[in-house]
């Protein structure tokens, strides 16, 4: 996705009939200047122009319109991992081919966290919405390959990694988990954590230690 619009777009967008899309913008800038708590129904009905009573037409609630922002989010940094992935996807040799989607998924999810820690933030903060789907729905640990986000991008680079022979079948299974752990809590350590601190070389060594320590650990 591209850099999000500006007010003066937004306001055109809400003008052409599509204010749903244009308070979920809003939402989308929000959330990159301050993560979760900035995203608030009033101040995006403020910047898409509109008076704050024309957002619940389309959003029920600040939940509502959290959850869409989220999910746009998420997009976008699927969008932003997706470039390094390709280029891994035309490697000849398939064990070269499956290590290098592992890492590019691993590098652009531990990038993305630093360079968008707002979005970040935001794209795996759960919602109240998210919650309550979660406790409805059976537990599903099955693996997905549309990518369509970055879990999913994950998925595809371990089920490469089984077919060429670099994970073993019998360790697949929930494989996701392993190593989205690893690698979500490094890049908490460096926004969040005592690793805040750390230089450009010190976060790019541990970045290669780390993604070789999930493959080799898998």
């Amino acid at each position: 996705m591209s850099a999000p619009p500006t007010d003066v777009s937004a306001r055109n967008s809400y003008h052409h009939g599509d204010l749903r899309m244009a308070l979920v913008e809003a939402g989308v800038r929000l959330a990159r200047e301050g993560g979760p708590p900035a995203i608030v129904l009033r101040e995006a009905t403020r910047r898409a122009g509109v008076a704050p009573n024309a957002a619940y037409r389309h959003f029920a609630n600040r939940e509502a319109l959290f959850e869409a922002v989220r999910m746009q989010v998420l997009q976008t940094m699927a969008q932003t991992i997706e470039t390094p992935l390709a280029s891994a996807r035309h490697i000849d040799d398939a064990a070269l081919r499956a290590r290098a989607m592992l890492t590019a998924v691993g590098r652009g999810y531990l990038e993305f966290a630093q360079a968008e820690t707002g979005w970040f933030r935001t794209a795996f903060a759960v919602s109240d919405l998210e919650r309550d789907a979660l406790a409805a729905q059976k537990q599903d640990l099955q693996t997905h390959t549309s990518g369509g986000d970055p879990f999913e991008q994950l998925g595809e680079a371990l089920d490469a990694m089984v077919d060429a022979h670099v994970l073993p079948a019998a360790h697949r299974a929930q494989a996701e988990y392993l190593a989205w752990s690893a690698v979500h809590g490094m890049a908490t350590l460096m926004i969040d954590g005592p690793l805040r601190q750390s230089t450009p070389e010190q976060r790019m060594a541990l970045t290669e230690r780390l993604l070789l320590m999930v493959e080799k650990g898998l």
